[in-house]
C-alpha cells in the first residue's frame, strides 16, 4: 500500500471541521496476519496516516479500536485495561495494535492529540459477511457443513453490535471527561466457542458436526473482559446475552436476501 495514496485516500474520506476523528478501520483477521504480515503493517501504516492528518489539519480528538489481542495469553483470562503487555503479543495483528495504541500516545504527548482507546473482543452482529466466526459458523450450519473449533478449551468474550456502538457512543458523548484513557468494551462474560456453535445450529435446526482442532498459531486462548471501568466512567451497560445476540444475527443473516443466497450456496 503506498503510503501517499494511502494518506490521500483518510484526507477525502474524513469530514472537515468536526474536530473528531473515529478510527475503525483495518485488518481484523488475527490468523491471517501470521500468514501474511504485511496485513499488520497496513493497520499501523493506517493510524500513522490518521495521526499525520490529525497533526497537520490540527485535529486534536481521536476515538481508536484496539482489540482484546493486546493481552494475550496469560494465566488469568480476565483482563482490565493496566494488563495489557508486550511480552504477550501473539501475532503480528496484535503487534499493529500494541503500536497504534504507543503511536497514539505519542501523538498526545508531542502534539496534544486527546484520545480514547477502546479495545473490542469478538464484535459480531448484523452487517457482517465476512468470515469471521460467527457468520461462517451461520454460513456452514446452513449448508449442514462441519463447524470447526481450533482449541477445544477457548473461551471469549462475544459482544454484539449494539452494544459496541453503543460504548462508542458513550465515547463520544463523555470525550471531554474521560479523554486520554483506554477502555474495554466487551459484554464481560467469557463464552465458549463450543457453546456459540450450538447456539447457532439451535438457530438453524442444522445437522452440522463440530470438529475440534488444534489452537491455531497467534491466536488467544482464553478471554474475559473487565469492563469496570467502561462501567464506571462511560455508563457503559452491555444489553444483549450471547442468546439474545446469536439469535438476532442469525435471523439478520436469513432474512436478508444477498446473504441469505449465499447461506445455502
Amino acid at each position: 500500500m503506498n503510503w501517499r495514496s494511502n494518506f490521500d485516500i483518510i484526507k477525502h474520506a474524513m469530514i472537515m471541521g468536526r474536530g473528531l476523528i473515529i478510527h475503525l478501520a483495518g485488518h481484523a483477521r488475527v490468523y491471517n496476519s501470521v500468514i501474511n504480515p504485511s496485513l499488520a503493517h497496513d493497520n499501523f501504516l493506517l493510524i500513522f496516516n490518521m495521526l499525520e492528518f490529525a497533526r497537520i489539519n490540527h485535529l486534536k480528538k481521536l476515538i481508536f479500536s484496539s482489540s482484546r489481542e493486546v493481552y494475550g495469553n496469560s494465566t488469568e483470562p480476565m483482563h482490565a485495561e493496566d494488563d495489557a503487555n508486550i511480552k504477550n503479543c501473539e501475532s503480528p495483528y496484535t503487534a499493529s495494535k500494541i503500536a497504534a495504541e504507543a503511536m497514539i500516545w505519542a501523538h498526545h504527548r508531542c502534539y496534544g492529540t486527546d484520545f480514547i482507546i477502546f479495545r473490542f473482543s469478538n464484535v459480531y452482529g448484523m452487517y457482517d459477511n465476512s468470515d469471521r466466526l460467527i457468520p461462517q459458523f451461520i454460513r456452514q450450519a446452513a449448508r449442514g457443513e462441519n463447524l470447526t473449533i481450533f482449541g477445544k478449551d477457548k473461551l471469549m468474550d462475544f459482544t454484539y453490535i449494539n452494544d459496541t456502538v453503543e460504548g462508542i457512543i458513550k465515547g463520544i458523548e463523555k470525550f471531554d471527561s474521560s479523554k486520554n484513557s483506554v477502555f474495554n468494551i466487551a459484554a464481560g462474560k467469557g463464552i465458549s466457542i463450543s457453546y456459540v456453535a450450538e447456539l447457532i445450529k439451535s438457530k438453524l435446526n442444522s445437522n452440522s458436526e463440530i470438529i475440534f482442532k488444534e489452537n491455531k498459531t497467534g491466536e488467544v486462548v482464553k478471554y474475559i473482559a473487565d469492563i469496570s471501568k467502561a462501567k464506571s466512567i462511560l455508563n457503559y451497560e452491555p444489553m444483549t446475552s450471547i442468546e439474545k445476540g446469536i439469535s438476532e444475527a442469525v435471523a439478520w443473516y436469513t432474512s436478508n436476501s444477498y446473504i441469505k443466497d449465499g447461506l445455502t450456496k
